[in-house]
């Protein structure tokens, strides 16, 4: 998509598509938040939203934003997130489908995303999709040419109820096609530890409704892992930092059980 139509969308004041936090991290992982970030462009208002539904896990991943910086610092890892809400575009969607762009989440109707034609749609893709996901392919592309690997986390965070249903899980390791090995491993690495509930692909199991992992990853042949951390345990600063060192140290045993 030319510059020109993501221009349609963001202006001055917008910020950029994407941050990058720790670019010059030396291990091999790469962290990545689809989810990190809760802006709207200018241009579309509130998407006709109040203001306790843009600070809803509907509009952000709870609590990742600040998790991904920890757990970047512990692992000298560079941390590419998403700064605008995935009520805009859902980065981790194929942006073809049409739950891309919701209209409605978790019951709360988002009138600003109803009745989109193409060329709208067109414009959030070129303006926000496509810029963080090349950033993705880019900096994994230039790791691989300097001889650099790559293991892909995804970070993520899920409601402690959802439908009324309690969810027990305090972290879950997603996966699917690929090279798995490492999210096995990971898995096995953050069970060892007794005083956590650890789920297998629960509360989500990646599928073909995932994009940011199975886009980047499967191609490539990289390792990877999609971490889901429950919401309520890292809504303060202690919870991130705290989380962010099981992450790390499960990251890291985990790296030690595939060499």
């Amino acid at each position: 998509m030319a510059k020109g139509v993501a221009n349609e969308l963001l202006g001055l004041n917008d910020p950029a598509p994407f941050g990058l936090f720790n670019a010059a991290g030396a291990s091999p992982f790469l962290l990545i938040g689809d989810h990190a970030g809760a802006a709207i462009p200018e241009a579309l208002g509130d998407l006709g939203l109040c203001d306790a539904d843009r600070r809803r896990h509907i509009a952000i991943d709870i609590g990742v934003h600040g998790l991904g910086h920890r757990l970047a610092e512990r692992l000298d890892a560079p941390f590419l997130h998403q700064i605008y809400s995935r009520l805009v575009i859902d980065c981790n969607r194929n942006p073809a489908r049409d739950d891309a762009i919701p209209v409605v989440s978790d019951g709360s109707r988002i009138s600003g995303n109803e009745g989109l034609n193409e060329a709208a749609r067109a414009v959030r893709v070129a303006a926000i999709h496509a810029p963080y996901h090349q950033a993705i392919s880019e900096r994994i592309d230039a790791r691989r040419a300097a001889g650099r690997d790559t293991i892909l986390l995804s970070l993520h965070s899920f409601t402690p109820v959802m439908g009324g249903i309690a969810r027990p899980w305090e972290v879950g390791v997603l996966h699917w096609l690929g090279c798995t090995h490492f999210a096995h491993a990971m898995l096995a690495a953050l069970r060892d530890t007794a005083a956590l509930t650890v789920g297998d692909n629960v509360p989500y199991a990646m599928d073909a409704t995932d994009f940011t992992v199975p886009f980047h990853a499967f191609p490539r042949d990289l390792a990877y892992a999609e971490i889901e951390v429950r919401q309520d345990l890292i809504t303060s600063v202690e919870g991130r930092m705290l989380w962010a060192d099981h992450l790390a140290q499960a990251a890291k045993d985990a790296l030690q059980r595939i060499s």
